[in-house]
């Protein structure tokens, strides 16, 4: 198995491709090579690398304040934890879904979900949020706007 894979540290060299790539997506190779004083096969074969170890993926990634009305919400929920496992499955088993995390203190989960409009977002939290057992309560958050976001 690739050491990247099972938890070693990014070097330089993997950083530097990693940053170069966070700047500008659409960077060739070559321009990476060229900053970096190295061969254009060196940064194909290390983004590869980092690639099949999942330490980085190609995603096209909106705005869905600008795609046409989505509304988007963040939700902190309070589970029984002995089931966290389980609840955590389901609610990322939900297409509306997109980040859920465990998290430590006042809340259990926190998700980021879209959604078409209003009546989406209730029908989701009324319907099956609510409807998952061992899902004690959750404060709902509107996206007004994106202000800041970053990828790295």
């Amino acid at each position: 198995m690739d050491e990247v894979a099972v938890g070693r540290s990014l070097d330089d060299a993997d950083q530097e491709i990693l940053a170069a790539l966070s700047e500008d997506p659409r960077m060739s190779f070559a321009e990476i090579a060229r900053r970096m004083d190295v061969s254009p096969g060196m940064v194909r074969q290390r983004f590869q690398r980092l690639q099949d170890a999942g330490v980085v993926r190609i995603v096209a990634i909106t705005n869905p304040t600008l795609t046409g009305g989505s509304l988007m919400a963040v939700i902190a929920i309070r589970v029984d934890v002995a089931e966290i496992d389980r609840i955590a499955e389901a609610v990322a088993s939900f297409d509306e879904v997109v980040y859920l995390v465990v998290l430590s203190g006042g809340y259990d989960l926190l998700a980021e979900a879209r959604f078409r409009d209003h009546a989406h977002l209730l029908e989701f939290l009324s319907k099956h949020l609510r409807a998952i057992e061992g899902v004690r309560d959750s404060e709902t958050f509107v996206n007004l706007k994106i202000v800041k976001e970053t990828y790295y």
